[in-house]
């Protein structure tokens, strides 16, 4: 609600206002430089913003930080992963983060390592493994939690065609089960195919949403 985000005096958010509901997936639009990320940044508090109210459901970022925080996970579109934990330790610090029971973390962790291909290296650290590899970690961590709001940020990045495939399945699945999803990316086309609505962003103002059956005139517009 009218969130504005200023750096070093340059607006980079200017009183955007917007609603996401449970179960839809939004693609957030817009050229490099539109305020994708920094939007993202803002709702997940990386970024302090000057004014405005973010709510997830009824946890306000202000005011119950904690639970707001547990209420949503983010997918970046670099992988950020610790040089000095494995593959396995990150899914065993995110399951503590976000308080899954063991046999949650097992049951979601087998069937994660399976489909995105990476069950050989759960003993390994990040530096020994492949750009693609990492991102697939980064994908696994982020997939699991039980979360209100899922952020993504260009999640088609770095991934084979198997792993982007099933990465879109999983995202409508979570969406068919009440998780809000947020993401933004520049493949308009695969995002036509699953997404509920848009968000355009110009020079950090929001200058359309509406529906994804728009897409065609959209993607004039945005052409």
């Amino acid at each position: 609600e009218n969130v504005t985000v200023t750096i070093k005096d340059q607006v980079i958010l200017d009183n955007i206002s917007f609603t996401s509901a449970p179960g839809t997936i939004t693609a957030l639009i817009g050229h490099n430089g539109a305020g994708k990320s920094t939007m993202m940044k803002t709702i997940i508090g990386w970024q302090e913003k000057k004014e405005g109210d973010i709510f997830i459901d009824a946890l306000s970022q202000e005011d119950d930080f904690i639970s707001f925080k547990q209420n949503l996970a983010y997918l970046p579109e670099e992988p950020f992963l610790l040089s000095e934990l494995t593959v396995m330790q990150h899914f065993q610090l995110y399951g503590k983060s976000y308080q899954l029971t063991e046999g949650q973390l097992a049951e979601r962790v087998s069937r994660y390592i399976k489909m995105f291909e990476i069950d050989d290296k759960l003993d390994e650290y990040p530096e020994s493994l492949s750009k693609g590899m990492r991102q697939k970690v980064q994908t696994i961590c982020a997939l699991l939690p039980d979360v209100s709001l899922l952020i993504i940020d260009e999640p088609f990045m770095g991934l084979d065609v198997y792993a982007l495939d099933y990465l879109q399945e999983i995202i409508v699945e979570k969406a068919k089960n009440g998780t809000t999803i947020l993401i933004t990316t520049h493949q308009l086309d695969r995002m036509q195919a699953f997404a509920d609505n848009y968000i355009m962003l110009h020079q950090g103002s929001i200058v359309d949403q509406g529906d994804i059956a728009d897409f065609d005139a959209l993607q004039r517009r945005f052409e």
